[in-house]
């Protein structure tokens, strides 16, 4: 190295030429000195080339020290800029896409790099060489784009880089900063759009929707502070690649299952059959009924028929268990027949086929032609106790089985129901007899035989209504209007608005209910519908025969429950459509209060009649090829050829 190499030596901080063989200690850190920050106009001075004097001759390029960064508001003091730009080296990596700068350089050999016009690059001492004028210039940390000062004033460019390059004077420096290119930051045009709150996708709604227990989890989730609750799913390697978002988790359930995971601490607690007595935690308690009811009432629905022995049924029953005016299906459907056609069996496959897949038969009883049918939700069926039933006949020789009752009982979550359907004594005169009918019921009927009292105390073992938290009593109870036929087709033609006030006036039943001689304890929702008895089969019209019977109101559903309000009656009325019997079938639908209970009552275990349940669907799909096939004929038939 020449003498002028040795003068144009400079350290790298400062101004202070370093000689040759000279060792900057590295234990001690290069301490920098500002005596004041000069404006810009001396600043532009200082970067400009000025003729200097080496030992007699004139270089025309000056070395300089690096430029001060112009301090941005946000930063507090010089001393703060300094030391961002001693961090450079470490944050290098992070930002500069070459890595020209980046820690793991130390590991490397030390590598010189042949730049442009003859200069080379020293990697291992930051320092930059060229054989023109013989310069040895420190590589600025400043110029580099990571250095958050620079972040921060929005721009990296200095006022001399900012200048044309007409007036740069040094091609290293021009070298330099060309070999970089800075990009401004985009930032958006306007707000970004707010996310939703649920960002599940639309076909996974639907499940989200059906899929209560979800509300179960973020209850856990929130309690647990984001413990990870769903391990029972089959791929758990799903749950890592998600997001911790509550959502997107129950929406991934409801794909595999709509059903609630069960944690092995119940299945250890709980007894299917009989087990833990416990409110909490029971499969029949607070929680489980939340969840299926969270309003804790349950839709029943209750139809009384008196099919007069018909052998014939009607072609369709959708009108009968599921009118059009209902916005929804019930949870329950109870079906009291007097009189029922011969062939029972037949009689339950249609009321099968005609509720569908979505229901099962639960329990079915019958007293001679007294039927009585219960059809449950397939979902509820594993909170229903053991079903129990009783008959009792009402006439003198008990081989005869046209009237009497048969009553049904059971238990479902905390709450006891007892349906009873009879047939009373028949004779417009004969309302003695049917008050006798009614007490030989009360006392006979022998239930609860197995299933615990919910409320002994409010028991009277002369009254079975009084062991059951709810009842209903319906059926046809032969109570007529006590008035001639031509002044009750004189009120039937006055009537406006379905007020049958002034039929009422007349009705055997109510008078005798209100004097307190029968169904003690029990309602009845307001009638709005005309008499359902007698009419001729198949019209609308009432009895043309010799007879002339008088029309009345035969078909009743009475209710009674223990707790005041615990019934709700939704609707009371006749169905019209069904016209093969000389009676109208009656329909009535209440909500019901539910109660929790506790695992100590026998349970069904889920037991209902599968035959029956898949003869019915079978009706089902062939029904429904037969139509579309009667579709597609009807369609060819329509061409016609003009010859």
């Amino acid at each position: 190295m020449t003498e002028n190499d040795q003068d144009c030596l400079l350290h790298h901080a400062g101004d202070v030429p370093v000689k040759q063989g000279s060792v900057v200690p590295d234990s001690k850190p290069l301490k920098t000195s500002f005596t004041g920050i000069k404006s810009s106009n001396e600043r532009e001075d200082g970067l400009k080339p000025a003729p200097r004097h080496v030992r007699g001759e004139i270089s025309p390029y000056q070395p300089r020290p690096p430029l001060i960064p112009r301090l941005s508001s946000k930063s507090g003091s010089v001393e703060e800029t300094a030391r961002s730009r001693r961090l450079r080296n470490s944050q290098e990596s992070l930002s500069d896409p070459a890595e020209t700068g980046s820690s793991t350089d130390s590991l490397r050999e030390d590598q010189p790099i042949t730049a442009p016009s003859g200069c080379v690059l020293d990697t291992a001492a930051s320092t930059v060489r060229c054989n023109q004028s013989s310069i040895v210039r420190p590589t600025s940390a400043a110029a580099s784009t990571g250095s958050p000062v620079f972040r921060d004033r929005g721009s990296s460019l200095s006022d001399y880089e900012r200048r044309p390059h007409s007036q740069h004077s040094d091609p290293t420096d021009h070298w330099e900063r060309s070999s970089k290119v800075r990009l401004s930051p985009v930032q958006p045009t306007g707000p970004l759009p707010a996310l939703e709150k649920s960002f599940v996708s639309a076909t996974l709604r639907p499940a989200n929707r059906i899929d209560r227990d979800c509300l179960d989890y973020a209850v856990l989730t929130r309690a647990k502070l984001g413990e990870r609750l769903h391990r029972n799913l089959s791929d758990s390697r799903l749950l890592d690649n998600m997001g911790s978002d509550n959502t997107s988790v129950n929406s991934m359930r409801s794909t595999y299952s709509v059903l609630s995971p069960i944690r092995p601490q119940d299945v250890r607690n709980r007894s299917f059959l009989e087990g833990s007595v416990m409110g909490s935690g029971a499969l029949l308690g607070a929680e489980e009924l939340d969840r299926y009811f969270p309003d804790r009432r349950v839709g029943i629905y209750i139809t009384t028929w008196n099919m007069q022995g018909e052998k014939g049924l009607p072609t369709n029953l959708d009108d009968l268990l599921l009118p059009t005016d209902s916005e929804f299906a019930q949870d329950f459907y109870i079906i009291g027949v007097q009189e029922g056609c011969p062939d029972r069996r037949e009689w339950e496959v249609r009321l099968q086929e005609t509720l569908g897949p979505y229901f099962v038969m639960l329990y079915a009883a019958s007293h001679g032609v007294l039927y009585l049918t219960m059809f449950v939700r397939r979902d509820l069926i594993w909170f229903c106790s053991e079903v129990e039933h009783a008959t009792v006949t009402t006439r003198i020789i008990s081989q005869i089985k046209t009237k009497g009752a048969v009553g049904v009982a059971f238990t479902f979550f905390g709450t006891s129901f007892l349906f009873i359907t009879s047939h009373f004594t028949s004779g417009d005169a004969k309302v003695y007899e049917r008050i006798l009918d009614y007490n030989k019921i009360v006392e006979a009927l022998a239930l609860p035989k197995g299933l615990p009292d919910t409320n002994p105390y409010r028991s009277t073992p002369s009254d079975v209504t009084t062991r059951f938290d709810q009842v209903f009593w319906f059926g046809d109870f032969n109570f007529r209007l006590s008035k001639d036929r031509a002044d009750v087709e004189t009120l039937l033609n006055r009537t406006v608005g379905g007020n049958m006030g002034p039929l009422l006036e007349h009705d055997q039943l109510s008078r005798e209910m209100k004097d307190g001689s029968i169904f003690r304890g029990f309602q009845e929702a307001q009638i709005h519908f005309f008499p359902t008895y007698k009419f001729d089969i198949g019209c609308d019209i009432y009895d043309t025969t010799s007879k002339q019977r008088t029309p009345s109101y035969t078909d009743r559903i009475l209710f009674r429950n223990r707790q005041a309000d615990d019934i709700k009656v939704v609707k009371y009325t006749s169905c019209s459509n069904i016209k093969t019997s000389d009676h109208r079938p009656v329909v009535g639908v209440f909500q019901v209060k539910l109660r929790p209970g506790r695992d100590n009552i026998p349970l069904g275990a889920g037991q209902f009649d599968r035959g029956l349940y898949l003869e019915g669907i079978r009706r089902r799909i062939t029904r429904e090829l037969k139509r579309r096939e009667a579709m597609k004929n009807q369609s060819s038939s329509t061409i016609c050829s003009v010859s």
